[in-house]
């Protein structure tokens, strides 16, 4: 089974993919770390693609896709995919396509988390990690038990993402909807486009991703 989570920044999608893949055996990707991966392993891929991050751009479609086509031939890949955040725009999603149909691969579910904008402000703007050991906790939804003190190591000194400041996560949730709209219409006259209340308790949102994947 083969699966896309499309979902704006904070939704929940690493979370939820995650959990998939643990009780489907379904693959993460998330191209992201595949990209790091690549040139970590100083691949022909990975090389090509680090030299166009040096020079601070951004990699072109074809090398991700043909990234992507690699990884999903692998081992762990066997029982299908679960692709976190790409495709991002209706191009990516026409040159998926065909390399898929190239291989042979059907795509199962487009799902969405379907969210709050205003909630997702609040939901990325409040996160701080622990400096020392990187424990996550929020500001409203996980708090540390003593305050100042991180619950996990003890540490006491935390840090925020700087694209985490409410401005900055709304500039990044509207260009996720410009960009990323698109693909709705597009996946739904596929006919494999769900949706998914990315708003409900993470358990919950589990149980119905469950649900779509178990009624394939």
């Amino acid at each position: 089974m083969n699966v896309i989570l499309v979902g704006p920044p904070g939704a929940g999608k690493g979370t939820q993919a995650q959990r998939l893949q643990e009780t489907y055996g379904l693959k993460h990707l998330s191209t992201g770390d595949m990209l790091r991966a690549e040139v970590a392993a100083g691949s022909a891929v990975g090389r090509q693609a680090k030299a166009i991050m040096d020079r601070g751009e951004l990699v072109p479609d074809e090398i991700l896709i043909k990234m992507i086509g690699e990884r999903i031939t692998q081992p762990d890949a066997a029982k299908g995919f679960l692709l976190d955040g790409f495709p991002r725009t209706v191009g990516q999603a026409e040159a998926l396509d065909q390399m898929l149909a190239g291989r042979k691969v059907t795509l199962d579910h487009v799902i969405q988390l379907v969210v709050n904008n205003d909630a997702m402000v609040e939901r990325i703007s409040g996160r701080f990690s622990c400096k020392t050991c990187g424990a996550g906790y929020h500001d409203t939804f996980k708090k540390t038990k003593k305050p100042g003190v991180c619950d996990a190591c003890g540490g006491t000194e935390f840090v925020r993402r700087p694209d985490d400041k409410p401005e900055t996560v709304r500039t990044r949730l509207e260009a996720y909807d410009r960009q990323t709209a698109p693909l709705l219409p597009y996946y739904q006259a596929k006919g494999v486009l769900r949706a998914v209340d990315g708003m409900a308790a993470i358990d919950d949102v589990t149980k119905k991703l469950g649900l779509l994947l178990k009624a394939a």
